[in-house]
């Protein structure tokens, strides 16, 4: 084989490796990951002769409680999960029902996207809290829902021990400290809603009744869903598992390569 021909061999292979990862790159590049809020510790270690820091950023913690089917559920068996959560209450007059009406809105939205592109929307989990529980029974939940068009299987409605749903609001969601005008520890009436991602750590806080706010959301929502877990596989074994893809490559420039510089053989008349 020439020099040429092989410059042209190298060229064809590499190529679409070297583009992958500069396509790759500039991808994730672009997309403003959702921050994070609360952390637990930050660790210094040494790795690689250099001292680094490393945030452990804080997961909340898991909670049973019995959704609007009468099921008892748990934040554990959400493992993996995005989570889409607020507060509300059945008998609320006030902001609850345009609320509620939100979050129908980001469970259709998903959904459409579901059936459009063929897009598996079920990593989402939406969580209403109720914060009138000695009322919110399952079966008032259900009627609830029902009315509201809520899905089951993507979106519960969720009431149990009062004090268990307020100091999860209160001390993992934090949401006293997000919400402008405070939250009363004594009856929880806000308007916000929170964004935990599959870890279950808060990624962000949005306007239940602001269109902008919500919209910020359901973009969260997809960048959350494409983000890279920092203990996933290195991208040395990311492109090991393209081998194959790269061989098959590699075998079939060559054996173009070989057709095209081949000698004639000589024919004798």
């Amino acid at each position: 084989m020439s020099k040429k021909a092989l410059l042209g061999l190298v060229v064809a292979v590499f190529i679409p490796v070297i583009s992958y990862f500069i396509v790759k790159s500039a991808s994730e590049d672009a997309i403003a990951m959702p921050g994070h809020f609360f952390y637990d510790s930050v660790i210094t270690k040494m790795k690689d002769g250099k001292q680094v820091t490393d945030t452990v950023w804080h997961s909340v913690k898991n909670i049973t409680l019995t959704n609007q089917l009468g099921s008892k559920v748990s934040l554990d068996s959400l493992k993996g999960k995005v989570i889409v959560a607020d507060y509300f209450f059945t008998h609320c007059p006030s902001i609850c029902p345009t609320l509620t009406r939100n979050m129908k809105k980001l469970q259709d939205g998903l959904k459409l996207q579901d059936d459009l592109k063929g897009t598996d929307t079920t990593f989402v989990q939406f969580i209403s809290f109720s914060v009138d529980p000695e009322r919110d029974s399952s079966t008032v939940l259900k009627k609830y829902g029902d009315l509201f068009g809520v899905n089951p299987d993507v979106w519960w409605l969720l009431t149990g021990d009062k004090k268990t749903i307020y100091d999860f609001a209160l001390t993992e969601l934090k949401l006293g400290l997000q919400d402008g005008e405070g939250v009363d520890s004594n009856f929880i009436h806000t308007q916000k809603i929170a964004l935990l991602d599959k870890q279950h750590i808060v990624r962000g806080y949005y306007d239940g009744l602001d269109s902008a706010s919500l919209s910020k959301l359901a973009k969260d929502i997809v960048f959350i869903m494409l983000e890279k877990d920092k203990n996933s596989k290195s991208e040395l074994a990311e492109l090991k598992s393209l081998w194959p893809i790269f061989i098959i490559v590699l075998l079939a420039t060559a054996a173009v390569v070989f057709f095209l510089t081949r000698k004639p053989k000589d024919i004798n008349i």
